[in-house]
């Protein structure tokens, strides 16, 4: 007997649902793609956002890199750079970007920034580099900007201004000091009893001035005859003026002495042989004059030249020259107005000494000093018969 519907008939059924299921499940669970293609679909949906983070880090790391320049120096060259006062942090960075000392105004204003600067970047005049660092032009603004560079001249005592200009131009500063020399408002010869002076020789006062860098000549010159007004003001000119002698004159010896005196001691007993051969009448005899007015300074004078027609030539001509040979110091300036007591009228190098001097009151001791003096130098095969340390 059969029951009812059959036995195979349900066999069928349940086989074919059964494959059903394993062709959907081959195909995936909705029945579309197969599970494969359903993965591949997952990565590409996740490629983007993928691709978007690794631009973002990329992005970050750029940042960080632009603005912190971890392999960024000190930069190269020079630029003047002035910043005014009151920029913002802005506008500093906008300019240093346009003077190329920084790669990025943005970046070195938000630097300044994070770094906590910004309010204390300084004003002024800089000397920085091309492609700075923005933590090193950070650290050179905040500083401030150095002070004036300055610089420091030594005017020795004795020489003339002809003799002192290369001097000052080699020292950097600016200008001709010959023609700032001329004259200046700063002093009137005339006050000192000269009234021709042709220019301030005598009266630019030898020591180290201290001047900006850059400093205009007429700077110097007004230090200098400011300096020589202090000095001269204290200066007792009693016995000059006994010796009817003028400041300007007491300058005029002052220069000779500082020309004819090595030794310190000896320079009143020098201004003293001057007062002596002025008050007697006599040429002075000095060839110091000879040599401001010819310009040798070095090589001996000539038979020519001691016998030059000028009013520099004391050998020629009795009494001062009419100006100063050069600019004495406050020590020579002492000695002229004040001179030691004596009766010499004469001196002459003593050999085997370095620049002392053998003073005589008459010609005839003068003349045994003399003839000393060139014994020696002729033993010496024509060289000066002096002893001092090369």
């Amino acid at each position: 007997m059969h029951r009812a519907g059959g036995g195979r008939p349900a066999a069928d059924s349940a086989r074919r649902i059964l494959a059903a299921r394993r062709e959907q499940l081959a195909r995936g669970r909705d029945g579309g793609e197969p599970a494969k293609v359903g993965a591949a679909n997952r990565r590409r949906r996740l490629l983007p956002l993928l691709l978007a983070l690794a631009a973002g880090s990329l992005v970050g790391l750029w940042f960080l890199l632009s603005l912190f320049q971890p392999f960024k120096g000190d930069g190269e060259g020079e630029l003047r750079v002035a910043i005014p006062e009151g920029s913002s942090i802005g506008q500093i960075g906008d300019l240093l970007d346009e003077r190329g000392v920084v790669s990025s105004g943005f970046f070195f204003a938000t630097r300044a920034r994070l770094a906590g600067d910004a309010s204390e970047l300084k004003s002024g005049k800089y000397t920085l580099r091309r492609g700075m660092s923005y933590a090193a032009a950070l650290d050179v603004l905040s500083a401030g900007p150095p002070p004036p560079k300055t610089l420091n001249i030594t005017i020795l005592e004795g020489p003339s201004r002809e003799e002192v200009a290369p001097t000052v131009e080699d020292a950097g500063v600016e200008g001709d000091y010959l023609k700032a020399t001329k004259s200046s408002k700063a002093l009137d010869p005339a006050d000192y009893g000269a009234d021709g002076a042709e220019n301030l020789e005598g009266f630019l006062f030898p020591a180290t001035y201290e001047l900006k860098a850059g400093a205009a000549v007429d700077d110097l010159v007004t230090q200098q005859l400011d300096a020589f007004k202090d000095q001269f003001a204290d200066v007792d000119l009693k016995a000059a003026k006994r010796a009817n002698l003028s400041p300007y004159e007491v300058l005029v010896i002052a220069s000779m002495v500082e020309r004819e005196a090595q030794l310190s001691k000896e320079r009143p007993i020098i201004a003293s042989v001057i007062y002596n051969r002025l008050k007697d009448g006599m040429p002075l005899g000095i060839d110091a004059t000879t040599r401001f007015a010819t310009g040798n300074w070095t090589e001996p004078l000539t038979e020519s030249e001691l016998a030059l027609d000028s009013p520099y030539n004391t050998r020629e001509n009795a009494g001062l020259p009419p100006g100063p040979i050069g600019n004495p110091g406050l020590d020579s300036i002492e000695a002229a107005a004040n001179p030691d007591d004596t009766d010499f009228l004469f001196y002459v190098v003593k050999p085997g000494t370095c620049g002392e001097h053998a003073f005589s009151e008459t010609d005839a001791e003068f003349q045994q000093n003399v003839e000393r003096y060139n014994s020696e130098r002729a033993a010496r095969g024509g060289q000066s018969p002096t002893d001092c340390p090369s």
